[in-house]
């Protein structure tokens, strides 16, 4: 899942039955709210990314539908386990009972306790990260997906440099400093520990330079 999925599916459930019609105000501004707050998270601009989840929160609350207000908050942890930032989801929790299968699949993916069962309600390259595949990054062109399934890899212990290499890509393309920087520590500390003093010296001037200290 990635931002541009979420704000899609949010979307698409403000114009079922509506075909033909433009999107009611709520949900363009939902999308453009949570596209930024997303945006904001993976660069490290903490104001921002809580102003413009809250803005998204606000605005999706106006249908009065919780699996709606349940996926934001779901958006928002993914952003930060993207930047390994990897920890409760609160907010989602609170509004778990009500979410779809998917969304609460996805939640358990994220926390690293998918049951086997429910790894077909998640995305192609989700799941095959879920079973530990340190190929599955290959199978979306998203960087955010990329992101959240190289960070579920890392979790279990199942990140190789290459998905690492392509974690850190994914971040730097985007911009993404943040995010950027998580990444670029765990690939010298992976080159540290295989003993290449070059490569890690490599790195770290990158992460100089991503963290203006260069």
């Amino acid at each position: 899942m990635s931002g541009r999925a979420v704000s899609a599916l949010v979307i698409a459930a403000a114009l079922a039955g509506c075909a033909g019609t433009p999107p009611p105000d709520w949900a363009a501004d939902a999308k453009g709210a949570l596209d930024r707050a997303v945006a904001a998270a993976l660069e490290g601009h903490a104001r921002v990314e809580a102003v413009e989840f809250e803005r998204a929160r606000t605005q999706v609350a106006r249908t009065g539908r919780p699996e709606l207000l349940a996926r934001v908050e779901l958006m928002r942890c993914a952003a930060h386990a993207a930047r390994l930032d990897v920890g409760p989801c609160p907010r989602f929790d609170a509004l778990r009972a009500d979410a779809t299968a998917a969304d609460r699949a996805y939640a358990d993916h994220l926390a690293g306790r998918l049951e086997p069962a429910d790894a077909a309600r998640l995305p192609e390259h989700h799941r095959r990260a879920a079973a530990g595949d340190a190929k599955a990054l290959a199978a979306t062109t998203d960087p955010l997906g990329r992101l959240v399934a190289a960070a579920v890899l890392l979790q279990s212990g199942r990140a190789t440099p290459e998905v690492v290499a392509q974690a850190v890509d994914a971040a730097s393309s985007q911009g993404w400093r943040r995010a950027l920087l998580a990444w670029l520590h765990v690939q010298r500390r992976q080159a540290e520990r295989a003993g290449d003093a070059a490569e890690a010296a490599r790195i770290q001037r990158r992460i100089d330079v991503a963290g203006g200290t260069r």
